[in-house]
């Protein structure tokens, strides 16, 4: 089954992400609310994007469930549930920088922890992460491994031996709430002259698979809701990287990604610098 729930998720998430790259306009986009803050954006592409996945996966499978970032979640008496963010990134799509994703999870009900409404969700089994300007993909099934998919195929992701912590390239991303966002600086500002360096691009789950693809070595961020890391968490531990939070599971608080080699040093690390 895990099989035929990815073929859907990338299915939909392929119409998906051409629907948000037709409709984007030349320049600037146009914020249409905010969220958790007045930085944090949602523009009416979001909203329509959303809408369309939920009547795609829903026609198919009209007893799922569906919870979006954008709300009007649907109970569903299935047993699977699908976790969806039609935009991650959506500052970026905003400004035109070329970094921003559909994300599309699928979980049976084996109710999970996770702090915060609407963070309880089961045991995600089928996950997809497209890059919308650039079309690539990545994809995963539990207990089968992920991949990054060209077309047909299907290239394995097996996370590589990661160098050192000390020089380890570490991947994160802001909360939007200004009092979190400055002790964030001030747990960065420790960790940084610890690592080679740190990349900030603006998409926890395109962050996440690159982890997974040897692109970043870690990874640390706070405030992710379940539609940020679902998908992409399954795609980094089906490539051999382990993705931890604060005491147990990766949630809201917070969620850390490194290869085995390092995790435990990494983890340690960013414990002590006040993440």
């Amino acid at each position: 089954m895990s099989e035929d729930l990815l073929a859907l998720a990338r299915e939909v998430g392929r119409e998906a992400a051409d629907f948000v790259a037709r409709s984007r306009p030349v320049g600037r986009v146009d914020v249409a609310a905010t969220k958790s803050s007045a930085t944090d954006a949602v523009t009416a592409i979001d909203r329509a994007c959303e809408e369309l996945i939920r009547e795609r996966i829903l026609a198919r499978r009209p007893q799922d469930g569906f919870v979006g970032e954008e709300g009007n979640d649907i109970a569903g008496t299935s047993g699977v549930e699908w976790i969806v963010d039609p935009i991650d990134g959506t500052v970026n799509f905003v400004y035109g920088i070329p970094v921003y994703a559909v994300s599309i999870a699928a979980a049976v009900d084996e109710p999970g922890g996770g702090a915060g409404p609407r963070a309880a969700i089961g045991t995600v089994v089928a996950g997809y992460v497209v890059n919308i300007p650039s079309g690539e993909e990545w994809a995963a099934v539990r207990g089968e491994g992920s991949w990054q998919l060209e077309g047909d195929q299907r290239r394995r992701l097996i996370a590589p031996d990661p160098p050192i912590l000390a020089h380890a390239l570490v991947g994160t991303g802001f909360h939007y709430v200004p009092e979190i966002r400055a002790r964030q600086a001030d747990a960065m500002a420790k960790l940084l002259p610890q690592v080679r360096d740190i990349r900030r691009s603006g998409s926890a789950a395109l962050n996440l698979c690159e982890v997974a693809a040897g692109r970043l070595d870690v990874y640390v961020e706070q405030g992710l809701m379940p539609w940020d890391r679902a998908a992409a968490v399954l795609v980094a531990t089906e490539a051999g990287i382990v993705v931890a939070g604060l005491d147990g599971e990766p949630d809201e608080r917070l969620v850390m990604a490194a290869h085995p080699a390092i995790s435990e040093e990494y983890f340690s690390l960013v414990r002590a610098c006040g993440f």
